[in-house]
């Protein structure tokens, strides 16, 4: 068991105690000599707070993490950190508190107010006692005591603090200027706390836990998607905090999960665990270091988006030789008129950006589904295609593992290999596979169950699934295609193709260690979903029979804070500035005349252009755009408002819009760039990233991180 699952677990217990003493006793001098004594036998266990997780930072007297605190708010705990010097005046809590020694010294004197209000906003203290905190001993305080404290010493002391309410929640608390009292004035009513630090090797050892059943664990990392792109750990899924609330109920929808937050310096990450707190999740560490940490603990770092799902596509290609086809043999066989079929196994939007001529559009999932509607005839060469590399290997390896009698190859390199073999592809098309007659079902279902046997798929009813639902992350994904999702669907289910759920898994689910559950109307998409999902290295993945799709509801609607706004034929008429949220491909694309794109987290950074002028935020549907309205409010200290409906409902009224990239407030890094996505060296961009492909094959075998599973075949 890691430092941290200690630790979790003696806090944790320690929590419950002092619960039911308070629950038993209520609040009192002797249930506080009770509680006392509980928080020093957890002190006592220096080991579980070492230096490198709570040591004070940098240029700071002290720091506060963040340890533990019911959802209500209740029975909070932190270690508090100090140089020596740091020194509070007399202040109390308007809490119970407790506070003991984990090493270091803390002197403490204690007072109590002996003022009636004789002289208002003027009080009185007398000073009763003084104890120096250090190990082995702690003081108790009601909550209309006053102390004072000071680290005293030649080192930097840890102390464990308890209260019986968070401390962003304690208004009314004050403080006096002298250990006789004095004008009142308020107290750090919302003070700067932070989460626990984690070193590189304590992760490490996280994430093999993490393998073991019941073991648990999400590495965000919260940096823009582009910045995350030039390198990041294996197992980190993209979550930057520009868009955190947004994605983060989806990625890790149990807010007792252990969260690794990762960025470049931990002042991001920081960031988004204060966020995260208020959201609810308790369990939050930030790694020590950042990126340049773990990169110097030896580890691996890996550039580029999807890793895990990259990787695995050149894992299976090397362990299953699946069998390709070059471009131009491919286009002398269609020319010469042979007996085959391309089928292309993206979604639609992407298909209709490039596709290879008089090939069908047929995304992953969809493959077994629908290839013997689209491959009657067992002579008909079957060749599966992506953009590049995955999906044409997964997908044609696919079709290979559920035995059609079909010879299928995949396309190399997929349409990038043919634009770089010089051959024209086509533009805007929508052919579609058909759907399976009823003939063309039964032999996909039956491949499915070939499938299903070998990988040994479990099925488990709706109301068997519901019996699963205790402590555990559980994601139920829908497979089908997104319209099939809208017209009906398991409630509760979150729509995730199936095509997709494989070939970019890290932005369906973050939680490493959760159980996936997968939905379909026939199970043939769900089952071979299952089927990748179990070689990727996720443990349990079950494919639920009998669902009835009667939900017309999305999961996870857009929620945002309330703030004013402006319809569009408002903002038409007003001497603003606007700041476009939505990604930097969104605003070179179309934006509203004038706009300047930005980045969310980064806007502190240019509060000195806002000061003077409105400002009206935007982003495509007007979520984001409320958020990033009420930061920026919070930054200027005035109203700011956002566009109502944002830049969609500028543009369906008829408004013009302005493309390209005219105002950058910041570089186009928010999102990561594909090779076609670039202005110009396309072909370079295409040559890169399909030898970056390659190249993960290498790399992963140096890491123990990657877990894929093999399995026997039949």
């Amino acid at each position: 068991m890691s430092i941290h699952e200690q630790r979790a677990k003696a806090v944790g217990e320690l929590i419950g105690r002092v619960r039911a003493i308070e629950t038993r006793e209520g609040v009192t001098r002797d249930s506080l000599e009770k509680i006392k004594h509980e928080l020093i036998g957890l002190a006592s266990r220096a080991e579980l707070f070492p230096p490198t997780h709570f040591g004070n930072l940098p240029g700071r007297p002290g720091t506060i993490y963040h340890l533990a605190e019911d959802p209500d708010g209740r029975f909070a705990l932190y270690g508090s950190a100090g140089a020596p010097g740091k020194a509070q005046p007399p202040h109390n809590h308007t809490t119970w508190a407790s506070i003991a020694g984990v090493y270091g010294d803390e002197r403490n004197v204690f007072y109590e107010r002996v003022d009636r209000g004789e002289a208002p906003g003027e009080g009185k203290l007398k000073r009763t006692h003084e104890l120096t905190i250090q190990r082995g001993n702690a003081c108790a305080m009601l909550p209309g005591d006053f102390h004072t404290i000071e680290v005293t010493g030649e080192s930097e002391s840890l102390h464990l603090h308890l209260y019986g309410k968070t401390l962003e929640d304690l208004p009314d608390r004050v403080t006096f200027p002298s250990s006789t009292g004095g004008k009142v004035a308020r107290f750090m009513a919302k003070p700067e706390i932070y989460s626990p630090r984690i070193a590189p090797r304590d992760l490490r050892v996280l994430i093999a836990d993490s393998a073991a059943p019941g073991g648990e664990l999400a590495i965000l990392d919260v940096r823009e998607e582009g910045v995350h792109a030039r390198g990041h750990l294996f197992l980190a899924a993209s979550a930057p905090l520009s868009r955190l609330e947004l994605r983060i109920a989806r990625l890790v929808p149990r807010l007792a999960t252990r969260v690794v937050l990762v960025d470049e310096d931990e002042r991001l990450a920081q960031r988004a665990a204060a966020l995260l707190r208020r959201l609810g999740y308790r369990n939050l560490d930030v790694l020590a270091g950042g990126i340049a940490g773990w990169k110097a603990a030896g580890y691996e770092i890996y550039s580029g988006m999807h890793v895990p799902s990259k990787a695995f596509g050149e894992h299976v290609e090397h362990h299953d030789g699946t069998p390709r086809i070059a471009a131009a043999e491919l286009k002398a066989k269609l020319d010469a008129g042979e007996n085959l079929v391309v089928l292309d196994s993206r979604p639609m939007n992407e298909y209709r950006v490039m596709n290879i001529p008089g090939a069908l559009d047929c995304p992953g999932a969809e493959l077994v589904y629908r290839v013997h509607q689209a491959a009657p005839d067992p002579k008909t060469l079957v060749v599966v295609n992506c953009a590049g590399r995955t999906r044409s290997i997964i997908g044609a390896q696919s079709l290979i593992n559920a035995g059609i009698p079909n010879k299928v190859v995949a396309l190399k390199n997929g349409t990038m290999g043919w634009h770089l073999a010089g051959l024209e592809l086509e533009h805007g098309q929508s052919r579609a596979a058909q759907i399976p007659s009823e003939t063309s079902l039964e032999k996909a279902i039956e491949a499915a169950a070939k499938v299903a046997r070998r990988f040994g798929i479990r099925k488990v009813s709706l109301s068997e699934l519901k019996a699963l639902q205790d402590d555990r992350t559980t994601y139920l994904f829908d497979v089908r295609s997104p319209e099939e999702y809208a017209a009906g669907h398991l409630p509760g289910s979150v729509s995730a193709p199936g095509g997709q759920l494989v070939q970019a898994t890290d932005t369906f689910c973050a939680v490493h260690g959760a159980r996936i559950a997968l939905v379909d109307d026939n199970g043939v998409r769900a089952t071979m979903t299952a089927s990748w999902l179990l070689q990727l290295g996720w443990t349990e993945v079950l494919v639920v029979e009998g669902a009835a799709f009667d939900s017309k509801a999305f999961e996870f609607p857009p929620r945002a804070p309330s703030c004013p706004v402006l319809s569009p034929r408002e903002l038409e008429k007003k001497d603003a500035m606007v700041l476009d949220f939505g990604t930097s491909l969104q605003y070179r694309a179309g934006h509203v005349p004038g706009a300047a794109f930005a980045i969310r987290s980064r806007l502190a950074g240019h509060v000195g252009a806002f000061e003077t002028r409105a400002v009206v935020c935007t982003s495509p549907d007007g979520v984001l755009a409320r958020y990033a309205a009420a930061d920026l409010a919070a930054l200027l200290g005035r109203e700011v408002h956002a566009l109502e409906g944002g830049t969609d409902a500028w543009r369906a009224a008829g408004l013009p819009m302005e493309s390209g990239e005219t105002r950058m407030l910041e570089p186009p890094e928010d999102v990561y760039y594909k090779p076609y996505d670039h202005k110009a060296q396309i072909e370079a961009a295409m040559q890169d990233y399909l030898q970056w492909e390659v190249a993960l094959l290498e790399q992963i075998r140096r890491d123990p991180d990657c877990r894929f599973r093999e399995f026997p075949a039949q």
